[in-house]
């Protein structure tokens, strides 16, 4: 079963084979994401063993969402030992996000 996941708007967008989901995940996406995965697997009478290749729209997109996401889809890719491709088709060792931009970073306050 093919899995493909877009992290890269507050609208996690899920797809496991034919099957598509949305969940807004928002700002609760590293606490939500693992088990929105696991509910739509048992919804469909799959495992984690059951993925065969997982693809992710690697951006440009919202900065948090997208390292949340390539870290979920690159620990899940290697842990299953199942190709993980970019949302091109392109075949990657690892998914490297595309912000579209450069980091907005806040200097410290003190």
């Amino acid at each position: 079963m093919k899995l493909y996941l877009d992290t890269s708007t507050p609208v996690t967008i899920l797809k496991l084979d034919d099957n598509e989901y949305q969940k807004e995940l928002g700002r609760d996406t590293a606490e939500k994401l693992l088990q929105f995965i696991q509910d739509k697997l048992v919804e469909n009478h799959w495992t984690w063993q059951d993925i065969t290749e997982i693809s992710f729209m690697a951006g440009p997109g919202s900065f948090t969402g997208l390292r949340i996401g390539a870290a979920v889809v690159n620990t899940l890719a290697d842990q299953l030992g199942v190709p993980l491709f970019t949302h091109h088709g392109k075949q990657v060792p690892i998914i490297i996000p595309d912000y579209g931009r450069e980091a907005n970073i806040s200097k410290p306050k003190k």
